[in-house]
């Protein structure tokens, strides 16, 4: 990762490493083919890492109006990956390929105050609803990801794995480490505008039960207590819609695990049934 001499994080080592983690990855992203051209959105929460002299930085420009009120956000910071900006460039230099915002004591609106005056990614509105949602529900997650993982984007296409649970039952059926590392399993969401605060909307009561929620036809939206936990259930949930497409390629419907043996995985490591 890339940290110029002027960079707000040159002298912020624990910044640094949080930001790092985006980097990391944004380039897991872009090497996986999940993030074509711009696609895809990283937001995290790093006000526990910003100190008095970066919060009193003054912006790069005027306040910002966010789309959305999220009242429980003021006074914290958050980077954000820019607007029309690439997973690959925010890999290599994320300072130059996304921003750190405040967001002001009216809950809605932001001001940009580093490294450079970036605007946030267009999806801004429901990615800060969510974060907002996770104050209020007392959650400890304090990272977004949206992207686009192949395999799981072409199961949503058929309507036979879009009811409730359908998709987190075969999935944690394929590979044990499923439904040990996503425990809560894929929510869904039916397809929405992109960026629409009615997509946000529905994400929010999935995420009552779910910590990655499918969104119909488009990619997933997962959340967690740091950037790189959020990528690895996205990675592990992907890896089991691998496995299930390749079975059905060798020309066989996979027969999978029974309730039974995902109940005694659940038993076993103390994991929701």
């Amino acid at each position: 990762m890339k940290i110029n001499d002027n960079s707000v994080l040159a002298s912020r080592p624990a910044l640094a490493s949080e930001i790092g983690k985006v980097a990391e990855v944004a380039g897991y992203l872009w090497e996986k083919g999940w993030a074509e051209r711009n696609g895809g959105n990283i937001t995290v929460n790093i006000t526990e890492y910003v100190d008095s002299s970066l919060a009193s930085m003054p912006a790069l420009g005027g306040p910002v109006e966010i789309g959305a009120e999220v009242p429980l956000l003021k006074g914290n910071f958050f980077f954000c990956k820019g607007n029309n900006r690439r997973m690959r460039d925010l890999a290599v230099d994320p300072m130059a390929n996304g921003s750190i915002i405040r967001v002001l004591a009216d809950g809605c609106s932001y001001e940009i105050i580093a490294d450079s005056a970036v605007r946030p990614t267009s999806e801004l509105p429901s990615h800060l609803s969510v974060h907002n949602w996770f104050k209020a529900s007392g959650s400890p997650c304090r990272a977004s990801l949206h992207t686009h993982p192949i395999e799981l984007v072409a199961m949503s296409h058929c309507g036979a794995f879009l009811g409730k649970d359908v998709l987190t039952y075969l999935l944690w059926s394929m590979i044990p480490e499923t439904k040990a590392f996503c425990p809560r399993g894929l929510g869904i969401v039916p397809y929405q505008l992109p960026g629409s605060l009615k997509l946000a909307q529905e994400t929010l009561r999935q995420l009552d039960d779910y910590d990655v929620v499918m969104w119909e036809k488009h990619g997933v939206f997962a959340v967690d207590e740091d950037i790189v936990k959020a990528f690895d259930q996205v990675d592990v949930l992907n890896k089991a819609a691998q496995i299930y497409m390749s079975a059905r390629a060798m020309g066989f419907e996979p027969e999978g695990m029974s309730r039974s043996q995902m109940a005694e995985i659940s038993e076993v490591f103390h994991l929701p049934k």
